[in-house]
């Protein structure tokens, strides 16, 4: 079982890159299917889980510390709406979808964990 630290440093690696799987998303979405609304949502969303995440390691507090995490948290689930929205509109292919999607629910998870055991400590 990972320790405390180890997910902390799981979270912040899987949250930048799933950033960065974002933005290329969002370069995809506007150069390829010519889509302009939704990714920039999705760009918003994607890119705000792990700015949050960052910031929750300089947290003030415990109580700053779980403020951070839960926004992630919303963002993360607010990316995974958008990513639903895109692949049920045919904007993104099931393979493609599957693997960011994928990435986005193992960040919700931890984050969720994060949340909960934090509260609760």
């Amino acid at each position: 079982m990972l320790d405390k630290k180890q997910v902390d440093n799981n979270i912040y690696e899987l949250s930048k890159n799933f950033a960065v799987r974002i933005i290329k998303l969002f370069n995809y979405l506007k150069s390829e299917k010519k889509e302009y609304v939704m990714s920039k949502q999705i760009l918003r969303s994607g890119t705000s889980v792990g700015a949050n995440v960052r910031e929750g390691r300089c947290a003030q507090s415990r109580a700053d510390f779980i403020n951070k995490m839960s926004i992630a948290l919303k963002e993360a689930n607010e990316s995974a709406y958008w990513l639903e929205i895109l692949h049920q509109t045919d904007y993104l292919d099931t393979p493609l979808y599957n693997s960011i999607y994928d990435d986005c629910d193992k960040i919700i998870a931890i984050l969720t964990k994060i949340v909960k055991t934090t509260k609760n400590t």
